[in-house]
């Protein structure tokens, strides 16, 4: 099978288009002669055919989010506060996990195209499906409960009960997650990134419709901007499965497989480290927004740090793509053999990634609390936004390095390792530290966001640094070679 895909390989424009790309164990790229601006300007090109539409789209698919926040936030304070928690927080606990076991597709899908083992990759999406679909459906309680959860963790009442019943109407918004995550990496795997991004404007320009439609139109309120989230991630879901059904994947699409119902357990395995990996860092904004609920006058912090988080969420994009980029591109090169050329790709992405944080910071500098407007009008909630917004440039700053260095740790597979660095420096230093900031020094949420980014990400930051620099990255190759044979030979069994 994989050497009927090997002789397609020229039936596919992209990989026609982008041969010299695509071929990453090309050793003259790295060879000495090169200048070194030669060898950058090849590895940007490589980086940027993914991140650029990447950027594109998790910029769209999150402007979802914000059109939805927005809407709520000029219906009301308590109606911007019930979606803002029930999608940072609710929402927010299953977003994290399932990304970070859909990452587990980097891994696995990365290292077989670079290896082109290309038959594998539509087995590993459907795998991927079966695993987070089980795993949605194990997570429902926390939608159903959400009001006596948020309740018992000290949430103001009125902002807990629209918040379950905002929880409820989300409930098709969460199930998608399950298809469109693994759809989005298994596409990004073999540079497919066009069509994510087209798809995503496709379902940013029927959110916008039909939000204005159900908010204002229908009179439905709060509802209607959960309704219509639901909506528009099923469209996005249905979008990229038709691409793929429909002859956009050829050679790593052979059709829906009983294959896939094999080797799950070596999967989940990897999909756990995955999913714990990334979700301790998502969550760890979340447990920010819970805390600050628990202060005087919560509704006010609660709605300035939502923005705050909102547009540090909607600049988080762009790391977000050099993550995905950077586990692909570290990822095909150690499948291929090449190991200079994973930590090459490793060093410019986050170089590359850095200048991008570092001109956000500059912004957010400039424009003090002015962005703020966009999501309310309330003059409390501007001045609060106000005095958090150096805590916001500096955690814009450190989350443009920190995800791509997460990135090159998924596309070497150290999940597992990369899983307790995360729960030691967040949740051992991090949310301690805030909590003493926040209360025992009297410092409120300024305190406790001070504690959490600088005492967890900024230390986790330096640790995933060292790891990569100390890095033997022909050992990795090594590795990766004997991990994709690992994973045929489940296939064939």
């Amino acid at each position: 099978m994989a050497s009927r895909g090997v002789g397609r390989e020229s039936k596919l424009p992209l990989l026609a288009d982008s041969h010299s790309t695509i071929r990453s164990n090309d050793t003259e790229e790295y060879d000495h002669h090169e200048t070194l601006s030669w060898k950058i300007c090849s590895e940007s090109k490589k980086l940027w055919h993914i991140v650029g539409p990447t950027i594109f789209s998790r910029l769209t698919s999150y402007s979802m989010v914000v059109v939805t926040q927005a809407f709520a936030g000029h219906l009301g304070d308590l109606q911007l506060a019930a979606i803002s928690i029930a999608y940072n927080v609710i929402l927010g606990f299953d977003f994290g996990l399932l990304l970070g076991m859909a990452s587990a597709l980097e891994t696995l899908c990365g290292q077989a195209f670079g290896a082109k083992k290309y038959e594998m990759l539509g087995v590993y999406m459907q795998r991927s499906w079966i695993v987070l679909f089980i795993c949605c459906i194990l997570i429902l309680p926390i939608f159903i409960f959400a009001s006596p959860i948020l309740k018992l963790l000290g949430q103001p009442s009125e902002v807990a009960e629209l918040t379950g019943v905002v929880a409820m109407w989300i409930v098709p918004l969460h199930l998608s997650f399950a298809f469109v995550f693994p759809l989005q990496r298994f596409l990004q795997s073999q540079l497919k990134t066009a069509v994510l991004a087209w798809v995503s404007l496709v379902a940013l320009v029927v959110h916008v419709i039909v939000s204005w439609l159900f908010v204002y139109g229908f009179k439905l309120g709060v509802i209607g901007t959960a309704v219509t989230l639901s909506f528009s991630w099923w469209v996005l879901a249905f979008g990229l499965l038709g691409y793929c059904v429909f002859g956009g994947c050829p050679l790593t699409w052979s059709g829906f497989t009983f294959q896939a119902f094999f080797g799950l357990w070596e999967f989940i395995k990897l999909s756990a480290a995955s999913g714990v990996m990334v979700c301790l860092e998502n969550w760890y904004y979340r447990v920010l927004i819970l805390m600050a609920g628990n202060l005087k006058n919560a509704e006010v912090a609660l709605d300035a740090l939502s923005i705050c988080m909102s547009i540090n969420g909607w600049e988080m994009m762009i790391p977000l793509a050099f993550f995905g980029a950077t586990g692909v591109r570290v990822a095909n090169e150690l499948g291929a053999g090449n190991g200079k050329g994973a930590k090459f790709a490793a060093i410019v992405s986050v170089a590359t990634s850095t200048v991008i944080g570092f001109f956000f910071w500059l912004l957010i500098m400039i424009f003090n609390h002015n962005f703020a407007l966009i999501f309310s009008s309330s003059q409390p909630i501007l001045e609060m936004v106000d005095k958090l917004r150096v805590l916001l440039a500096f955690t814009i700053l450190l989350n443009s390095i920190q995800p791509v260095l997460s990135g090159v740790a998924v596309g070497s597979g150290w999940q597992s390792y990369v899983a307790y660095i995360n729960l030691a420096c967040y949740y051992v230093i991090g949310v301690p530290l805030g909590i003493m900031l926040g209360w025992t020094f009297h410092q409120g949420v300024t305190g406790i966001w001070a504690g959490m980014i600088f005492g967890g990400t900024g230390v986790q930051t330096l640790i995933l640094a060292l790891i990569t620099i100390r890095c033997d990255w022909e050992k990795e190759a090594e590795k990766a070679g004997m991990h994709v044979k690992k994973w045929a030979s489940i296939n064939q069994e």
